[in-house]
């Protein structure tokens, strides 16, 4: 079996510089696919641009946290979104909250809306995936939230990002954060493969993000060291990985003091040389519309 890898830009919509460099790396090939956060401010940006580049695979970044201090959202749907809120009023920072707070009508509302807002761009999804991973139910075993997004994606007639096969180095991604125990992943999984047969929902294979848990973040020089590395050892079938690119701004730095992760991410996948090692990889590179078509 070959090995086919989607790099998907997630966050895009979520600042105006991480849209330029989503943009950017469209046009350079570093990226096949993104992911538009609706609820963000920048969002029709990123939405109208996909509307005029209907060549690139775009689709709905399902949003239902807000983790940053001074940069912060709130559902979109119209009524009742109290359980999807903080005491503030936005969204909540950390899964776990929302897990346990969320009611189940109201984040199908919230996924309705938010897939609305990105079709009133003028643009169709291509796919659809999920920032933070607050929809999968792996903070508390709430897999009931995971079912309500399949059964949307089933509708949509959408592919959804979750691995088609679990592998024990995802238990060990900081960037994944898997909390609950490997032993319930296993005795779930395969019902979770077999209803999302059911919906009809395409999937990757794997899902393996890069994580800075180490010296990749001491550096750039380290940093790409270790994804060149990591893109080695993808295995053979569909992989996605993702990444949150954007260019340096004060804006940036005013939302994120881990600014420099994202520069970075835009710096090498904006690069010939790392496109060059990809292919040296025996790495085909597609995105989610090519994905739907392989698993029809």
């Amino acid at each position: 079996m070959d090995k086919y890898v989607i790099i998907n830009a997630d966050d895009f919509g979520m600042c105006h510089s991480a849209n330029l460099a989503v943009f950017d790396l469209f046009e350079k090939g570093g990226i096949t696919s993104a992911t538009i956060m609706t609820p963000c401010c920048w969002a029709k940006e990123a939405g109208v641009w996909a509307a005029k580049h209907p060549e690139y695979a775009v689709g709905v970044h399902l949003t239902f946290t807000s983790e940053w201090g001074n940069y912060r959202w709130s559902p979109i749907a119209q009524g009742d979104t109290s359980s999807l809120r903080d005491k503030e009023g936005f969204m909540y920072y950390e899964s776990d909250e929302f897990e346990a707070n969320a009611d189940l009508e109201q984040i199908e509302k919230e996924i309705r809306a938010q897939v609305e807002r990105f079709r009133s761009f003028g643009v169709e999804p291509s796919h659809l995936d999920n920032h933070m991973g607050s929809l999968y139910g792996i903070e508390s075993g709430r897999f009931e939230v995971l079912n309500l997004t399949l059964d949307m994606a089933g509708e949509y007639g959408l592919p959804f990002r979750f691995p088609g096969t679990f592998v024990p180095e995802m238990f060990e991604n900081d960037t994944l954060d898997v909390k609950i125990d490997q032993q319930l992943i296993a005795m779930v999984f395969d019902k979770v493969l077999q209803y999302a047969k059911a919906k009809g929902v395409a999937m990757p294979d794997y899902l393996i993000p890069g994580e800075w848990n180490g010296p990749q973040n001491d550096s750039y020089e380290n940093f790409k060291e270790y994804i060149y590395e990591l893109y080695r050892s993808f295995p053979n079938g569909i992989t996605e990985t993702y990444i949150h690119p954007a260019f340096e701004s004060e804006e940036l730095k005013g939302i994120s003091g881990a600014w420099h992760r994202r520069v970075w991410e835009h710096k090498l996948f904006s690069d010939p040389q790392t496109m060059q090692h990809i292919k040296a990889c025996g790495i085909e590179l597609i995105n989610y519309r090519d994905l739907a078509k392989m698993k029809a």
